[in-house]
């Protein structure tokens, strides 16, 4: 499977302004295809063939674009093909061809924002504390830890906040962990970050309010600077900083929780939110998004796989806070203010959190029927057992 391996990586004084070169270069190849493109589509004109040759090797002759030249043509093919498969990925996602989530158009690359550039074999080559690039050099690397095999790329990052970083595409084995018999399902929130199967709850570490009242000085001493003043430039660089560091943070937090929940559980049960959704309601966006759900949910993918763990991704749609996890029984809609509830049926009081925690749980176990839900799909509520008898029917669930 392939893996991302990043290093920070620190360039002498007389390499930033090559690097620079490449960062301006590549930006400018890349918009100039894009203009290339968006001036075909508009026209009604089928998609023009050989754009690179038009860009890049025209280019270089031309008297505006002659510094392209000054870079590495790796660097420059690497941007256009890089567009080129943003272009297709955003028709391909019209059409519904393809999976996942959908994809905007390309944007034109700006000179202020983050900025990459990328090397493939041959451009590049990694040495013990250094990193060689072709034009560039030697730059010297902290290789925190060893490349597990021979990396296939290399992209370099400028971060808004001037560091420099580089980040390999390598191939990593699967280590399949320890076998366990624990499993846990784990139900999102936002007073408690995760509510576990087992009873635990792990805080909401709430980085971005924490970071607030600086954020918004520092936005307020940004808005009072001059344009492409000096003062601007640092005030901006402040209010980066800021924003990185509770990126920085938040990545942390969730790397660490990540990890011990898949050391730990052998199956893991987690629901599918609807996290684009969720946000656009205007009192809780900020709250969610600093909770960081959607990135969560995509290192615990990404680390089940590696590490070999059974994750069941549960239909958003399934009522794992309206069913009691005791009698398998549903005691209808309930706001979210009601944050304890007792069973109509079996009179057991649930906290709503930890109720709904088991249930999902019951999906790891791999305990699950099919039934209709609210929209018509097919989806799965847990098999619970009451006495000697499993609920099993979907007639013996009433569904609100």
């Amino acid at each position: 499977m392939k893996a991302r391996y990043q290093y920070r990586i620190y360039p002498k004084s007389h390499q930033l302004e090559p690097l620079a070169k490449a960062f301006g270069c590549a930006r400018v190849v890349w918009n100039d295809a894009l203009w290339v493109y968006k001036n075909a589509f508009r026209n009604g004109e089928p998609r023009p063939k050989d754009v690179d040759k038009l860009v890049i090797t025209r280019a270089k002759k031309t008297e505006s674009r002659a510094w392209l030249c000054e870079v590495s043509n790796i660097v420059l093919q690497q941007s256009f093909r890089d567009l080129q498969q943003a272009w297709n990925n955003y028709f391909s996602s019209l059409k519904g061809t393809r999976r996942g989530k959908s994809v905007g158009k390309p944007k034109l690359k700006k000179k202020t924002s983050r900025q990459s550039i990328r090397w493939r074999k041959g451009g590049f080559s990694v040495h013990s504390c250094s990193l060689k690039l072709a034009k560039i050099g030697h730059v010297p690397m902290v290789v925190s830890r060893p490349l597990p095999s021979q990396p296939s790329s290399v992209t370099i990052i400028k971060d808004t906040t001037g560091r420099y970083f580089a980040s390999f595409v390598v191939d990593v084995p699967e280590k399949n962990a320890p076998l366990t018999d624990n499993s846990c399902g784990i139900d999102l929130g936002l007073t408690h970050f995760a509510i576990l199967s087992t009873g635990e709850k792990i805080g909401n570490p709430c980085l971005h309010k924490k970071m607030l009242r600086k954020i918004k000085k520092a936005n307020r001493r940004l808005s009072k600077a001059k344009k492409e003043s000096n003062r601007r430039k640092k005030r901006q660089l402040r209010l980066a900083k800021l924003h990185a560091k509770v990126k920085q943070q938040r990545t942390d937090f969730l790397h660490k929780l990540t990890t011990r929940l898949v050391g730990e559980n052998q199956a893991l049960a987690i629901e599918d939110l609807n996290v684009a959704g969720l946000v656009k309601n205007r009192k809780l966006s900020r709250a969610i998004s600093d909770a960081g759900w959607a990135k969560f949910k995509i290192m615990l993918v990404a680390k089940c796989d590696k590490y070999g763990r059974d994750l069941t991704i549960v239909d958003r749609w399934y009522p794992s806070s309206q069913v009691c996890s005791c009698c398998g029984k549903s005691g209808g809609r309930k706001e979210l203010d009601v944050r304890e509830w007792e069973c109509l049926f079996c009179n057991t009081v649930h906290d709503r959190d930890e109720n709904a925690a088991k249930n999902l749980n019951r999906w790891a176990d791999g305990q699950s029927d099919q039934y209709k839900n609210e929209r018509g799909a097919s989806v799965s509520l847990p098999v619970v057992a009451v006495g000697d008898e499993a609920l099993t029917t979907p007639r013996q669930l009433t569904l609100f």
